[in-house]
């Protein structure tokens, strides 16, 4: 049987080089040569056995971008040679009561590259036909990969938001989730405000399209955003709810705290906060297949692109523990050749 390289975690807190059989596609499924394979921080579900009932060894990565070179049974709608890719969306069961509103990334059931079955640390995996991403011609396999989640996350959250353009929109933090989002918040048209902590990020802010900085560590945020007039939506990328609690109060009536940062430890709000305005705060997933097709048409046309830095599979731990200490600008993008 052919074999192929990938990088597994075969127990909590490891991961390591092995060899493999290349897997073969079931039925409903096709066979992906994976060309290039994004970082995640979610990929810390699966590399330090976060995951309630996740089963080692697993190979992570749900930021896959390749080509399909074997489809199974019962596929219908692509073919050999097509490039496509996989995201955090890996597949939905079409039963359960979110799939019959059509929210199949709700899907109660959900399928995730890299928890429930193989992902992209290897030079191919298998997925479900349903999770499958066309690529453009636009993009190469490294640009493409980090669109596939944090791309999606962000464009799609910002797009749902209820912001029209013309509104304040801030993005709370410019790291690997926020550099996308102050891009995508310019081009869909909002008043863009980026927070983050330090005046020496001021500059990359206004580069990525950000019309207005604020420096959350010497700036009452919530005092700066009402002087713009209260921000429409705020998305928080950050994976600190301690730096979501102050934007609350910066947010215009009926404005929305918009969080795609997982932590833990709860966002500190109170109930007059939200009632006296109106005021929400909302979790949003990254979105199904279609709405990474989305994200990729769009930032194809506005010109929309992930700052990577790309190392061999072979370097997957070191990327990871890069990506981990927040030294990465802004994504860590494996490639298998």
């Amino acid at each position: 049987m052919a074999k192929m390289r990938a990088v597994q975690a075969a127990r909590a807190g490891s991961l390591e080089l092995v060899e493999r059989n290349v897997p073969e596609p079931a039925h409903g499924e096709v066979r992906v040569r994976v060309e290039a394979c994004g970082v995640c921080h979610s990929d810390s579900f699966t590399i330090e056995g976060q995951w309630p009932g996740l089963s080692f060894p697993r190979i992570p990565g749900h930021e896959i971008a390749g080509v399909i070179d074997a489809v199974g049974a019962g596929v219908v709608g692509w073919r050999t040679g097509q490039r496509v890719g996989v995201g955090w969306f890996g597949g939905a069961c079409g039963h359960c009561e979110p799939c019959q509103r059509g929210w199949l990334i709700d899907c109660r059931n959900l399928r995730i590259p890299g928890i429930s079955y193989d992902g992209g640390y290897a030079e191919a995996m298998v997925a479900p036909a349903d999770a499958l991403v066309a690529i453009p011609d636009e993009f190469g396999a490294t640009e493409a990969a980090p669109l596939l989640c944090a791309g999606v996350t962000t464009f799609n959250a910002l797009r749902h938001s209820g912001a029209m353009p013309g509104d304040v929109v801030a993005i709370l933090g410019i790291g690997g989730l926020g550099h996308l989002g102050v891009q995508f918040a310019n081009k869909l048209g909002f008043r863009t405000v980026a927070i983050a902590r330090g005046a020496d990020e001021e500059e990359l802010a206004r580069k990525l399209g950000a019309h207005h900085y604020i420096d959350n560590a010497t700036e009452d945020v919530a005092a700066a955003l009402n002087r713009l007039g209260g921000a429409r939506a705020v998305l928080a990328t950050v994976t600190s709810a301690k730096a979501m609690t102050p934007v609350i109060d910066g947010l215009a009536v009926r404005g929305r705290l918009i969080v795609v940062g997982v932590d833990a430890e709860p966002i500190q709000v109170s109930s007059l906060q939200l009632i006296g305005a109106s005021r929400s705060v909302v979790g949003h997933a990254a979105g199904a297949s279609i709405d990474s097709e989305d994200t990729l048409a769009f930032s194809a046309l506005s010109g929309v692109r992930a700052m990577i830095e790309t190392m061999p599979l072979e370097r997957a731990p070191e990327a990871y523990a890069r990506m981990m200490r927040g030294d990465a600008r802004f994504r860590m993008v494996l490639t298998m050749a």
